[in-house]
């Protein structure tokens, strides 16, 4: 036997325990996956498709969406990518400047423009952006994220608008391909996966409100009525029965297909007038959703506290790549 036969047949065993090792991995992951239900009936179709990219921000009604697992998606134009920071990089939202709500985006090819009734109109090119900066680190709820600054000029625009200083906010674009990273308090209760937080929207990167729901709320409300808009959906969904869609543990759309991940509990943002930017001086539909919406089983409640739910939000499952157009039909397992 040559002397190099042991080594040839020790290295031939190790590189078949790690292509075994390998196989096993694959099949643990694979074990992991969620099962996806094979048979589906409808439930209604979709009515609107919204897309907000500045976080806080007004929304972009779209026809068609492409689904990606950071979210909605048209070319350039993607949801809840951009946010504005404090001096600390710590993000703010509509909760504490609702003025935030009444600036319009809209995003062509790589130029994002923003629109507000008092302002002059900015236009920032993301593309520059992404050539010209450096990553640094800013904070969505206690969690580090990677941005670029959008320069000077914008944050001069929203300094102006929320308080009328200089350089008092910053506007800054999410800088990576990848979901950022889990709020500790998420996963105490809900199965999330590293790849169901999206960019920078509050927990997950898709987001579906039940039209019905919304009319069977706005019968319980006395002198006020809300909209999808109250909720920032970005599914509105027309043709179920209200509430149905506390039930849905998948959804279908079109042929893309989601997993409930959580229902979404409501804060003092439904509160605010997405069309003026005013409170109700009566936190409704807040104070109405809390009488009758409360979670129910004892341990979720422990971790959803007292905000009511009203929606439901959604990780993708099936590939991402997959187009939503207007009057999709909505399918829910059978």
């Amino acid at each position: 036997m040559s002397d190099k036969a042991p080594y040839v047949t020790a290295a031939a065993a190790t590189i078949g325990a790690l292509g075994a090792a390998y196989y096993a991995y694959n099949l643990y992951q694979e074990s992991r996956k969620p099962k996806l239900p094979n048979e589906w009936k409808q439930v209604g179709t979709i009515k609107d498709i919204y897309v907000y990219p500045v976080k806080s921000c007004g929304p972009v009604l779209l026809n068609k969406t492409e689904c990606t697992t950071l979210g909605p998606r048209d070319g350039w134009l993607r949801d809840r990518v951009l946010m504005v920071v404090d001096e600390k990089n710590n993000f703010i939202t509509a909760r504490a400047y609702p003025e935030l709500l009444l600036v319009q985006p809209s995003v062509k090819s790589s130029i994002l423009t923003l629109k507000h009734s008092d302002m002059e109109t900015l236009t920032v090119n993301l593309a520059e952006v992404i050539e010209i900066q450096n990553p640094k680190p800013a904070t969505v709820w206690g969690v580090t994220v990677p941005v670029y600054d959008c320069g000077g000029d914008a944050s001069e625009w929203f300094s102006r608008l929320l308080n009328r200083s200089a350089d008092n906010f910053r506007l800054v674009y999410y800088a990576s391909n990848k979901s950022r990273e889990l709020r500790k308090s998420s996963k105490k209760f809900y199965k999330f996966t590293k790849n169901d937080t999206g960019a920078l929207p509050d927990e997950v990167p898709f987001h579906l409100i039940n039209e019905a729901s919304v009319n069977e709320l706005n019968s319980r409300l006395k002198d006020y009525q809300v909209t999808p808009r109250n909720f920032r959906p970005n599914f509105v969904v027309n043709g179920a029965k209200p509430y149905d869609e506390d039930n849905w543990k998948y959804i279908k759309i079109g042929e893309n297909i989601f997993e409930t991940i959580k229902p979404c509990t409501r804060c003092i943002m439904t509160t605010i007038d997405p069309e003026t930017g005013i409170r109700n001086a009566k936190t409704e539909p807040l104070e109405t959703l809390k009488s009758y919406r409360q979670i129910a089983e004892p341990e979720e409640r422990k971790a959803a506290g007292n905000s009511p739910r009203m929606g439901l939000q959604m990780s993708l499952r099936s590939e991402p790549g997959g187009v939503i157009s207007l009057n999709d039909p909505v399918y829910v397992p059978q």
